[in-house]
């Protein structure tokens, strides 16, 4: 997953779930998820783990022509690069006894990806894996969560080595702090650190 497509991806799968429930009642059948605190998504589904509940669910994705974020070059001449994927995502909820949310693990894996210049029609071919683990201090409240995160992006013309690479393992702290980093990060070095620089083999690929 590209930076801005994982920005993307942060900022709306935490609002999807950052909606408060009521807490979950004590009872002996199925739990009911619409008294999870935030519920989970409608494709998971729950069960009971010894006093608390977990929850799981699958999905595939689409992305046609997504706006990257990423401008190159400048003037007439510049273009903005868009995203076209597909990807799995494996979703894994855990609760605690009163219904609310203390962990949240996501595995996301994009193929047939790769970004595009409109104007030109030049593709750039990309892979990517994300694992995030988000653990809530304060239980229900997303907004309390440290994210690891540990995965890989590589852009890879058609015919030569990659010429872009996103691979390691990060932490970041709930206030957006990254407190470790290990790897080349290209889009943290772009997005956190304001170096440019990093774009321009992406755009010159894509002329």
């Amino acid at each position: 997953m590209n930076a801005p497509k994982l920005m993307r991806y942060l900022l709306i799968g935490v609002a999807a779930i950052i909606v408060l429930a009521p807490q979950a009642a004590a009872s002996q059948g199925p739990p009911d998820a619409s008294t999870l605190n935030p519920p989970p998504f409608p494709f998971m589904s729950c069960k009971r783990v010894g006093t608390g509940t977990n929850c799981d669910g699958e999905r595939t994705i689409h992305e046609d022509n997504v706006d990257t974020g990423i401008t190159c070059g400048s003037g007439p001449t510049a273009f903005n690069p868009v995203d076209q994927s597909f990807a799995d995502e494996r979703f894994s909820f855990t609760y605690d006894g009163a219904g609310d949310l203390t962990r949240v693990t996501v595995h996301t894996r994009w193929y047939s990806a790769q970004w595009i210049n409109l104007e030109s029609g030049t593709t750039l071919p990309y892979t990517q894996e994300d694992n995030f683990d988000f653990a809530l201090a304060v239980p229900g409240d997303f907004g309390s969560a440290t994210e690891i995160h540990t995965g890989q992006s590589r852009f890879k013309p058609s015919d030569g080595p990659p010429i872009f690479i996103t691979a390691g393992r990060t932490v970041t702290a709930p206030d957006g702090t990254v407190e470790f980093r290990a790897g080349p990060q290209s889009f943290l070095d772009l997005f956190v650190d304001g170096d440019t620089s990093v774009l321009e083999p992406l755009c010159a690929a894509l002329q």
